[in-house]
């Protein structure tokens, strides 16, 4: 080998010693800015960042859950004004034919020659009935002449109406009195109809 290459290669040998320890004391200089970068007050800022993405967690979660809560009670509430109707309906609807067979009893007497105190006992119950009806909102369906509704009546027979300018599909007669609340109706009234 010759001087020059020798020269040549201690020098790149150096050069590669040099930037070694070049790279040694970035590295080193960076871990100790890494350091330096990180006070107390830095840490301190971290774990207040931290905490406070915690808490907006916290009180999302709350919100979700107080809303979902306010959802159960509304809906607990409406499912029992519901179950209260439902209740009133079924036990109006038992006591609908009694109040009908005192009513014919009251009708019945007015073609037999009976006793005013029976009459009057039976009067007495009747008001009772009607009273209680009146309490909860119990209308009567019982008109005639008005056209015939699906929703409020039950087609039991038709027949030609006698006044032939009267429409068909009209409410001659009705049979048997109908009842509604509101606009739920609990038991349809049993009419005749027009042709």
């Amino acid at each position: 080998m010759s001087n020059e290459e020798i020269k040549n290669e201690d020098l790149k040998e150096a050069l590669d010693s040099t930037e070694a320890e070049l790279n040694e004391e970035a590295v080193s200089t960076e871990m100790e800015e890494e350091i330096v970068e990180k006070t107390p007050l830095d840490v301190a800022e971290e774990e207040i960042a931290r905490l406070e993405h915690e808490l907006m967690v916290s009180k999302d979660t709350l919100l979700r859950k107080a809303a979902e809560l306010e959802n159960v009670r509304k809906r607990v509430q409406r499912e029992r004004v519901a179950l209260y109707e439902e209740a009133k309906v079924a036990a109006l609807q038992d006591f609908l034919p009694i109040s009908e067979d005192i009513f014919r009893v009251l009708t019945a007497t007015e073609d037999y020659d009976v006793d005013e105190n029976f009459k009057s006992g039976v009067k007495l119950v009747a008001d009772k009935f009607e009273e209680v009806f009146g309490k909860y909102g119990v209308e009567v369906i019982n008109a005639t002449g008005i056209p015939f509704d699906v929703d409020l009546h039950d087609a039991l027979l038709r027949q030609p109406s006698p006044d032939k300018k009267m429409a068909s599909d009209t409410v001659l007669q009705v049979l048997e009195n109908g009842y509604k609340i509101g606009n739920k109706v609990i038991k349809h009234a049993k009419v005749i109809v027009s042709e």
